[in-house]
């Protein structure tokens, strides 16, 4: 008597590689066309422009050494300032001080440094009870696919 079920045999792989089920849209390939030519002319228009910033001209300078050298004074300028208005604001601090302690909100500032720590605290809570839940899922599933 015949049998209509084929015998057991191990699949034979294919000679064709895995594919995703998706097929790609007819679209895709010119956007990553365009993407690609966008990114090179961004390149090469940096490259460019970088070139010419650090070229030497006829003088032996670089055409950006001007303005380094303005931003410079700049700089210096308004660190010699800056200096001085600072020194002018501590001195005036300091002959303020016990006026200005008296000023701050200490017990407010207490009142919401807490409220906040306890709100981080939760939330640390919460994301490291949803990590051991899924950890003990991922042994439990171990544990069953090694027969434990």
């Amino acid at each position: 008597m015949a049998t209509t079920v084929a015998p057991n045999r191990p699949r034979r792989r294919s000679q064709q590689p895995r594919v995703s089920v998706r097929a790609p849209e007819a679209d895709e390939g010119h956007d990553n066309e365009y993407d690609l030519l966008t990114a090179a002319l961004i390149g090469a228009t940096i490259g460019a422009g970088l070139t010419f910033m650090l070229r030497r001209g006829p003088t032996g300078k670089r055409p950006m050494m001007p303005m380094l050298e303005g931003m410079g004074r700049g700089a210096s300028w308004a660190g010699r300032r800056a200096a001085r208005v600072g020194a002018v604001g501590a001195r005036w601090a300091a002959k303020r001080r016990e006026e200005a302690w008296d000023r701050i909100p200490r017990d407010e500032i207490r009142e919401h440094v807490a409220d906040y720590m306890g709100r981080a605290r939760s939330a640390i809570d919460d994301v490291v009870e949803s990590e051991l839940k899924d950890f003990r899922r991922a042994v439990r599933r171990q544990r069953k696919r090694l027969g434990i």
